[in-house]
């Protein structure tokens, strides 16, 4: 794995806050302050993101990941460097490039893959904290070390500052209206850097915004197996998540379902553009904010992995 001073000066970062928020293109912060330690860590109530938000360091002993990828944990993790041949880490406030060893090795070949179809490199956001579990802002997944994303903004050709790698926003390749891609942004290259890496074997799915499947639904030609792992999600405008299969031999780690064989490019990617959809009805009611996730709801490894040192 590749080393640098960058990577000395996240480790320097590792026991700060996070942003206040975890999309692509909210900013990070450059006078991030310490977490305050909890008063009774151990009560039951106790929120599981206060407490995985608060490990500042992998788990040690062999890579393992427990529970399902929204529900989850990891042992024996790896922190992605910073800053590598083909690839920068963004955001490094959030202290998020930290997965288990499996996807660590898949970034880095990916990243070596890239340049080959036209893309100089990744900008990579967010993946996960340095055990994984629920995150104190943004993602419901990238939990269990198998969820990565990465920006639609190829990296420059040097080195970005800790300020623009915190301040910088990702590219927005979709239109204001929502129905398609911007094609003032979006480019071929786009087109080839999703499918390369949604052709990777160990890839079980890709999320991107639905305006971006419908334009690799219609640019797409020749095999186009790949696209049944690209899946529409809200949001996903200004980057794509990867999601990693459970590794071989990972019996405690918990697989979705696989996506269905077609290429979802008919009636399954309409839905995304119906009224319904793009304008829900607004409720007239105040929601009910949903309880955090307590440890209850994690496997019972993942109160082993929280306390391990």
């Amino acid at each position: 794995m590749i080393r640098s001073p960058a990577f000395a000066a996240f480790l320097a970062l590792a026991a700060l806050v996070p942003s206040p928020a975890a999309l692509a293109q909210d900013r990070g912060t450059l006078d991030a302050k310490p977490l305050p330690p909890l008063a009774n860590p151990d009560d039951p109530s106790t929120p599981a993101k206060a407490l995985f938000g608060r490990a500042t360091s992998p788990a040690p002993g062999p890579e393992a990941a427990y529970g399902s990828y929204a529900r989850g944990c990891f042992a024996g993790g790896e922190a992605l460097a910073v800053d590598g041949p083909t690839w920068q880490v963004m955001r490094l406030s959030r202290n998020r490039m930290w997965g288990t060893p499996h996807l660590v090795a898949f970034m880095e070949r990916l990243a070596a893959k890239v340049p080959r179809v036209g893309w100089p490199g990744l900008l990579v956001g967010d993946m996960s904290q340095p055990r994984g579990g629920p995150m104190l802002t943004g993602h419901a997944s990238h939990q269990l070390g198998l969820d990565a994303d990465v920006w639609l903004t190829p990296m420059p050709d040097r080195r970005l500052s800790r300020s623009e790698r915190e301040e910088m926003s990702a590219t927005n390749v979709v239109r204001p209206d929502r129905l398609d891609i911007d094609p003032g942004v979006w480019t071929p290259e786009h087109l080839k850097l999703i499918r390369l890496t949604a052709q990777q074997p160990e890839v079980a799915r890709l999320f991107v915004n639905p305006a971006i499947k419908k334009a690799l639904c219609r640019e797409a030609d020749g095999n186009r197996g790949w696209l049944s792992k690209v899946r529409p999600m809200y949001g996903h405008n200004y980057h794509y998540h990867i999601r990693l299969a459970c590794p071989a031999g990972a019996a405690q780690c918990e697989d979705q379902a696989s996506p269905p064989g077609s290429d979802g490019c008919g009636e399954e990617l309409a839905y995304w553009f119906s009224d319904a959809v793009l304008n829900p009805p607004k409720s007239t009611k105040p929601g009910r904010p949903k309880p955090p996730m307590t440890m209850a709801a994690l496997p019972p490894s993942c109160r082993t992995v929280l306390k391990a040192r």
